[in-house]
């Protein structure tokens, strides 16, 4: 099976909520795809509820862009502890970290769901407002850093 970075890195070492390169491509033309951990929640202990999942995907995914050019997507990790994003170019960690933080801010204070009907989602009855502001809310109050990959020891058991 390929390698996968996040089976590589070390949940047990990372203190969320952050901000973490998570991977950097350079295609066959030269242009750099960056992937990008924006944590939440600590893995293992703590997780975000679905319905906020998804309206934080709603709200981070249109705002963000705001903030941040050349935005490629924004996804949800399977283990609802935060989002990948994907990105067209170089970032520094910093840049990331404050578009974050001030659209977190928007998120905390809005009102309105984007893309939210049937018409524009798969599963729009499936969306919490208020968790999303609430989780938007805890990680600013918590504090965003910048966390360093930490990898799991060559040889160390998955089990």
């Amino acid at each position: 099976m390929a390698q996968v970075e996040s089976f590589n890195l070390d949940h047990t070492k990372v203190h969320a909520p952050y901000v973490r390169r998570a991977g950097r491509h350079v295609t066959a033309h030269g242009d750099v795809i960056s992937k990008w951990d924006l944590r939440f929640s600590q893995p293992n202990t703590d997780a975000l509820p679905t319905g906020a999942v998804h309206t934080l995907e709603h709200l981070l995914a249109g705002n963000l862009r705001d903030f941040l050019p050349h935005v490629i997507d924004l996804s949800p990790m399977g283990c609802r502890t935060g989002f990948y994003l994907v990105h067209d170019g170089e970032l520094e960690e910093t840049a990331v970290k404050v578009a974050l933080e001030q659209t977190l801010q928007r998120v905390a204070a809005t009102d309105h769901i984007p893309g939210v009907s049937a018409l524009e989602c798969g599963n729009y009855r499936d969306h919490d407002l208020e968790g999303a502001r609430h989780w938007a809310r805890r990680v600013l109050e918590a504090g965003l850093s910048v966390q360093e990959t930490v990898l799991i020891p060559s040889g160390a058991s998955s089990q």
